[in-house]
C-alpha cells in the first residue's frame, strides 16, 4: 500500500510502499476513503508533541471501509463504513477508565501518533474504538467530524449552557461547533487572528452574532469561551471576556506558553480548564447530533501524495474549514 510516512519530526513526509498490515484478533483492516488533517498532525511533525511512534503514518480523522477483521470482531462486517478517531485504545481497567474517563487512561494509544493512522491507502484499527458513519454524510464531509467534531464537541459540552459563547480560532473545529450552537439558539462570538476577514465572513455566514479578531473586545461579556487556537496568550484575553462565573475551555492538545496574569483576571469564580482527547461516549453523542443540525463541514480536498502541501497550507492559515486527503 502507499503511505505518507514521517521518519523524524521536523522533516517532510516521505511517500513509501508498505506491506498491507494484517488485523489482530480485535482489529479491523480499513481501506481509507478520506482522512482529514488536524492541527495535531502539525504539532507531531513539528516536534511539539514528543515521543511519537517512528516511523509514523499520521492521520486520525479517518473514514474508510472494512476489508478484513480479526477473529474476536463480531460487531462489524466487511464493506461497512466506519470512522476512526484520535483515541485508538485504552486499558479499560485503570481508575480513569472505570470511572468513564477513558480519555485520561495513562496507557491510552492514539491514532496517527502511537499507532499508524490514515495518511495511507489502508490502516488497522481496534474495532471497539471506531464509529459507524451516519448515512447522510459522504466520506469527505464525514472525515472532519472524527476529531474537529468529536473533541470540539467535548469542549463544547464542558463550556456548559452558555447563552453567549466565544470561539477563539475559527477553523476546522469552530466552524462545526458554531453550527450546533446556532441550532441550539445560542449566540456565537467568533474571534479570528488579525486580518482574517475570510474567517470572520465564514463565521457570519454560519449565523454568528458577532465576528472580530482576538484583539477585539466582544460587544457583550461572554458566558463561556473555547480556545481552539494553540496560542497561550489568548487565555488571559478570554478570561477577561467572560462574566464572573464564566468558563474558558482550552481545546487543543498543545498550546504555546501562557503568560502570567493577575489573579483578578481569574477571580470571580471564573473557571479555566483543558480538554484532553475524547471518550467513545463523546463520539456516540456527537454523531447523533451532527445529522440533526445538520452540521455541514466546509472542506478542501487534496490527493494523498500532496500531504506535505496540505500541511503547509494548514500551517500558514490558508485553509477555510478542513483539509481532507484522498488516497
Amino acid at each position: 500500500m502507499k503511505a505518507m510516512v514521517l521518519a523524524q519530526p521536523g522533516t517532510r513526509l516521505q511517500e513509501r510502499e508498505l506491506p498491507l498490515p494484517p488485523p489482530g484478533p480485535s482489529e479491523i483492516l480499513v481501506r481509507v476513503q478520506a482522512c482529514a488533517i488536524c492541527r495535531t498532525d502539525l504539532h507531531i511533525v513539528d516536534g511539539e508533541l514528543r515521543e511519537p511512534k517512528l516511523p509514523l503514518v499520521l492521520g486520525h480523522e479517518v473514514v474508510g471501509v472494512i476489508e478484513d477483521f480479526g477473529r474476536e470482531v463480531h460487531a462489524r462486517r466487511i464493506g461497512e463504513r466506519v470512522g476512526i478517531p484520535w483515541l485508538a485504545w485504552t486499558c479499560q481497567r485503570c481508575p480513569q477508565c472505570a470511572s468513564g474517563r477513558e480519555n485520561l487512561c495513562k496507557k491510552a494509544e492514539f491514532t496517527g501518533y502511537t499507532r499508524d493512522g490514515g495518511f495511507a491507502e489502508y490502516m488497522i484499527a481496534d474495532s471497539s474504538y471506531t464509529f459507524p458513519i451516519p448515512e447522510s454524510y459522504e466520506d469527505v464531509t464525514a472525515a472532519p467530524l472524527l476529531c474537529a467534531g468529536l473533541i470540539g464537541y467535548r469542549a463544547y459540552r464542558h463550556a456548559g449552557p452558555a447563552r453567549r459563547l466565544g470561539l477563539y480560532g475559527f477553523g476546522a473545529a469552530a466552524h462545526l461547533l458554531a453550527q450546533i450552537a446556532v441550532y441550539q439558539g445560542r449566540e456565537v462570538y467568533a474571534f479570528t487572528k488579525p486580518g482574517d476577514t475570510q474567517g470572520q465572513a465564514l463565521a457570519s455566514s454560519l449565523g454568528a452574532t458577532w465576528a472580530g479578531t482576538s484583539e477585539d473586545r466582544p460587544p457583550e461579556l461572554l458566558d463561556a469561551a473555547i480556545i481552539f487556537a494553540p496560542v497561550g496568550a489568548l487565555v488571559p484575553v478570554a478570561l477577561r471576556a467572560v462574566v464572573p462565573g464564566g468558563t474558558v475551555v482550552c481545546a487543543g492538545i498543545h498550546m504555546s506558553q501562557i503568560p502570567a496574569f493577575s489573579y483578578e483576571t481569574l477571580w470571580g469564580e471564573r473557571v479555566l480548564r483543558s480538554v484532553a482527547n475524547l471518550t467513545r461516549e463523546d463520539g456516540e453523542l456527537f454523531l447523533r447530533v451532527a445529522p440533526e443540525v445538520p452540521i455541514q463541514p466546509l472542506t478542501e480536498t487534496l490527493p494523498l501524495d500532496r500531504a506535505n502541501e496540505a500541511l503547509a497550507k494548514l500551517r500558514t492559515g490558508q485553509v477555510e474549514g478542513a483539509l481532507v486527503l484522498i488516497p
